[in-house]
């Protein structure tokens, strides 16, 4: 389990994320959505400890992450973060086997390379492992980054926005490789997306975040009504019920909004 009890980050007197309390099962795939600047990022980054917070605590699988050692807290919970970029030339496995770095400290042994290529077969990314990342579509680089998280093998997962840079297609094959995961893997994955559709389809629990706060968490079909994310989002929303779940239409009349302007 993940737990934030108490948790705030103070960016000014205006602007601050928290007080958030959020326990997050283990197991399965719980999704953070919400508006841009609602403090997603935010939350995962620290729940990973690449940013402190200014109050309350964060365990993870009853480690207190703010005073497990470092490489004790490697071995439980990884992270992916928005923002990568390597300066070294790298090919895609020597990337994916940064992730035995918690094990091997730098000293790739016969079973590091196992895990490493066994998570490159996971992902799709056997015919491109021997490329180096510049030589890479965005997509395919993104799907080497988690990989790399995967081969990590940390029970807790943490992905910010992994979809970026993807098409649809994409989207839809990486989202089912973290269903696997999640599955047969029995890993706990948190991720930020901001499709909403995604977190319906793929999500075990959605927790959404509005101004730094958490203002809702649960199912799929708990928070994907018209009344939720209406709220949530600011915007109307229409939910439908499909054979694969709900789905969210946040499709407005352009002749409403025109209706809507001041005449002149």
């Amino acid at each position: 389990m993940i737990e934030l009890d108490g948790v705030r980050k103070d960016y000014s007197t205006d602007v601050a994320i928290g007080p958030v309390n959020l326990q997050i099962p283990a197991g399965g795939i719980t999704a953070l959505v919400g508006p841009n600047g609602a403090g997603k990022s935010t939350l995962l980054t620290m729940i990973g400890r690449l940013m402190g917070a200014d109050a309350g605590t964060i365990e993870i699988a009853g480690h207190d992450v703010t005073r497990t050692p470092s490489k004790d807290l490697a071995r439980i919970v990884s992270i992916l973060r928005q923002e990568n970029h390597f300066v070294t030339r790298l090919t895609v496995r020597q990337l994916v086997g940064f992730g035995r770095f918690p094990y091997s400290k730098g000293r790739i042994t016969r079973a590091d390379e196992a895990i490493v290529t066994e998570a490159i077969e996971f992902f799709g990314l056997s015919d491109l492992q021997h490329r180096y990342l510049d030589q890479l579509s965005g997509g395919q680089r993104q799907r080497a980054y988690v990989a790399m998280v995967l081969c990590q093998q940390t029970d807790y997962v943490l992905l910010d926005e992994p979809l970026n840079n993807l098409d649809m297609l994409h989207s839809v094959q990486m989202m089912q490789h973290l269903r696997r995961a999640a599955d047969e893997l029995g890993r706990t994955i948190v991720i930020v997306l901001h499709d909403i559709n995604f977190a319906a389809q793929y999500a075990d629990r959605i927790c959404a975040v509005k101004d730094g706060k958490v203002v809702e968490f649960g199912t799929p079909e708990e928070i994907v009504v018209d009344e939720v994310l209406t709220r949530v989002f600011d915007t109307p929303v229409t939910c439908i019920d499909s054979p694969h779940g709900p789905l969210a239409v946040y499709y407005r009349p352009v002749a409403a909004e025109l209706e809507s302007e001041p005449a002149g």
